[in-house]
């Protein structure tokens, strides 16, 4: 299968994102999955990502920024891939560029403090579901390649339909939870009406509403991105819980680009292991055979996140202070905050409970 064959498995949905393509291939590689598409060592090719804007003319040339990538064989049929971010707008303000970049890299955040709630990055309701489309086009489409990649494509469906279940499942819990309102207003009227959206509105856009919210914060948390167009520290309990959790999951429900793939890989590989265990077979995974190695590694792999949050956050709860000085909030919604700020650093997600002044050289450095 050539380049072009490969990448047209992303066409239409993923047309205007096929620039972030090889980076996915280049990751996914490196599980030895049968291709022919991998360089060959010492081999290279480079790609150009151009943001253009026919209307701006204080713009050079109408193209307002550039992402030049360059990748090349490292041999063992292993791809490796350089993003360069460049501007070519001499003196561009940040907002120019910055919303157009930030859900194809998944850095989340944004020029302004309110991120994806802020008018000049996020105005419509369309927009705001054209931005969740970016967050998930690349990541839900790779399973489909993988199926496509193994000769096996039940199996990239089965791994597809496990990620939406879990997807759905946390946006009806975030969506229940915050349409019901907030519990400790019970004399506030909070039903939906034709003058106000209803629910828990606590840290939320009007023009977005609890719907959107939810299932913004569900998306963001599912994947590495950590963008939000709401305030999760305002969420009520069982509707922040979602966007914690699905960190804490490591981020696989469609997870980040190529990095999602992997990390639920690595939860297959342990299951089809218990699973060779229970019913006294040799575990197989494509093909092959699961050995001690591989479980350890996995295992590793699965410990290691919460080990980090863990550590960090009872430090943190403990100390006076340079831990829990930094709240707004006492009590359990305090330790929550701290929490999800270890959880969200140590996923490479970016979003938090913004109740935490975390920027000190404890929690930045942790």
């Amino acid at each position: 299968m050539n380049r072009v064959s490969h990448i047209r498995l992303f066409i239409p949905p993923l047309l205007f994102l096929c620039g972030c393509a090889p980076t996915a291939q280049a990751q996914q590689t490196v599980f030895n999955v049968p291709t022919t598409d991998v360089l060959d060592k010492s081999k290279f090719y480079s790609e150009l990502d151009v943001s253009i804007k026919p209307n701006d003319t204080d713009a050079l040339g109408h193209f307002s920024s550039f992402v030049p990538r360059l990748v090349g064989g490292a041999g063992h049929r292993v791809e490796v891939g350089v993003n360069l971010l460049g501007n070519i707008q001499p003196g561009a303000d940040m907002t120019t560029h910055a919303p157009a970049l930030k859900w194809k890299v998944y850095d989340g955040g944004g020029f302004f403090n309110t991120n994806s709630a802020h008018p000049f990055e996020n105005p419509t309701p369309f927009s705001n579901f054209f931005e969740m489309l970016c967050i998930f086009a690349l990541s839900a489409g790779l399973t489909y390649t993988l199926g496509r990649m193994t000769g096996a494509q039940r199996h990239g469906w089965a791994v597809f339909a496990a990620m939406a279940v879990l997807f759905f499942a946390g946006i009806i819990v975030s969506y229940w939870s915050e349409a019901r309102g907030n519990p400790l207003l019970n004399g506030t009227d909070q039903t939906a009406s034709a003058l106000q959206t209803g629910g828990n509105m606590e840290g939320k856009e009007v023009r977005f509403g609890v719907a959107n919210s939810a299932l913004w914060a569900t998306v963001t948390t599912d994947t590495s991105c950590g963008a939000v167009n709401s305030m999760h520290d305002s969420f009520t309990p069982l509707g922040g819980l979602v966007p914690l959790a699905n960190i804490m999951l490591s981020e696989v429900v469609f997870g980040g680009v190529g990095s999602g793939l992997y990390g639920v890989l690595i939860y297959i590989v342990l299951s089809v292991f218990i699973a060779g265990l229970m019913v006294g077979r040799t575990p197989e995974y494509l093909g092959k055979k699961i050995e001690a190695y591989d479980v350890k590694m996995a295992m590793l792999n699965v410990l290691i996140f919460p080990v980090v949050i863990l550590i960090l956050a009872a430090i943190s709860s403990v100390a006076p202070t340079f831990g829990t000085s930094q709240l707004n909030n006492a009590g359990p919604h305090g330790l929550s905050e701290i929490l999800y700020a270890f959880t969200s650093g140590a996923g490479n997600n970016g979003s938090a409970f913004a109740g935490i002044s975390a920027n000190t050289y404890w929690y930045n450095t942790g």
